[in-house]
């Protein structure tokens, strides 16, 4: 997980956000890893490498989470 005495992390909003900017995910990517956390929750971070975060995308395209 990405230090605070680190450089500064450049977050990007999901497209899919509301209007208002609430329940948005916003991805980062670092050298090694690509971290996710939900705006607002911004101190809960998730980081997974760039194959496991293929992963990811690929079953929510896929539907695999759905519920």
């Amino acid at each position: 997980m990405p230090q605070s005495s680190g450089p500064a992390i450049e977050w990007q909003k999901s497209s899919f956000s509301g209007k208002e900017g609430e329940q948005c995910i916003e991805v980062a990517e670092l050298a090694d890893a690509i971290l996710i956390r939900e705006s607002d929750d911004p101190g809960l971070i998730a980081g997974a490498n760039r194959r496991r975060f293929a992963a990811l995308i690929a079953g929510v395209k896929a539907g695999a989470f759905r519920c």
